[in-house]
């Protein structure tokens, strides 16, 4: 049977950006260990199943699919994330949307509204990083809805809770001191969506109309009516939406609109206060 070192050394994944690590991570998990073992162990052999479980993982991986639906598994924050392919992976670009909301609000008792949660990112890392906070995740796909609950339960953050809502639909009467939102941004016929791992993902999580805009100008429209006197909206949104994004925001009487750029120097979200309905 091969050796890690043989099978790293002869990995070949021409369509990644990163094949070594891509190759290293799927080879730990077939081997049902952390990659740290690969480095340490090898000379290693694989029995005949794990190479099984590395070939048909590398072979996914060969016709494009993200390394994170074939592990089922993801990163994001501190946490370590179940995903499925019915649901946006998380990417650290959103991480900011998690830094900025922690930075706006107190760490006492506050409400907080993910809108589109997917995996439930956003919505538990917030959680596990405010206790006192009690997070609301929506999303319109049953499934995303379950699989986010499944993390939260695995997690244990029982300040959490995920329903299903296409966006607002469900939440009639409550508001809330902050909302976020990571939502489909991607024009239509914009060329990335034929190109690397977004081919994988669900289209209803990238896709909002011609511009790009749909989703993000229902939510602004629509979020005053769920927000406490005070309370802020942010918005995830592509690297050279946020100037029309903050003309929504203050059109629609958000104040205190800014930008915020994320590692690349790209402004990557958008925010406002709502002060009065």
């Amino acid at each position: 049977m091969p050796s890690i070192e043989s099978l790293l050394s002869n990995a070949e994944l021409p369509g990644s950006p990163t094949p070594r690590l891509d190759a290293e991570l799927l080879l730990a998990h077939a081997l049902g260990k952390p990659r740290s073992y690969l480095h340490t162990w090898p000379e290693r052999a694989l029995d005949a199943a794990q190479l099984e479980c590395y070939q048909a993982a590398m072979v996914r991986r060969q016709a494009g699919e993200p390394v994170a639906y074939i592990l089922g598994q993801q990163g994001f924050w501190s946490l370590e994330l179940e995903v499925a392919a019915h649901t946006l992976i998380p990417r650290p670009d959103t991480e900011l949307l998690v830094e900025t909301v922690l930075a706006l609000l107190p760490a006492t008792l506050a409400q907080v509204l993910d809108l589109g949660t997917g995996t439930g990112a956003i919505a538990l890392a917030l959680a596990s990083e405010r206790p006192a906070w009690r997070l609301t995740g929506v999303d319109r796909v049953a499934e995303a809805v379950a699989l986010a609950e499944r993390n939260r339960t695995r997690l244990k953050l029982s300040n959490s809770a995920f329903v299903e809502s296409h966006w607002f639909s469900a939440l009639a009467g409550q508001r809330f001191q902050l909302i976020v939102s990571n939502p489909p941004y991607i024009a239509a016929d914009d060329r990335h969506l034929a190109e690397g791992d977004v081919r994988f993902e669900p289209s209803s999580a990238l896709v909002a109309g011609a511009d790009g805009l749909d989703d993000i100008r229902l939510i602004i429209q629509q979020a005053p009516g769920y927000l406490e006197a005070g309370g802020w909206l942010l918005l995830e949104h592509g690297f050279d939406q946020a100037a029309a994004v903050r003309e929504l925001l203050s059109a629609r009487g958000f104040s205190v609109v800014e930008s915020r750029r994320d590692l690349g120097g790209h402004e990557r979200i958008s925010l406002g206060r709502f002060d009065n309905e």
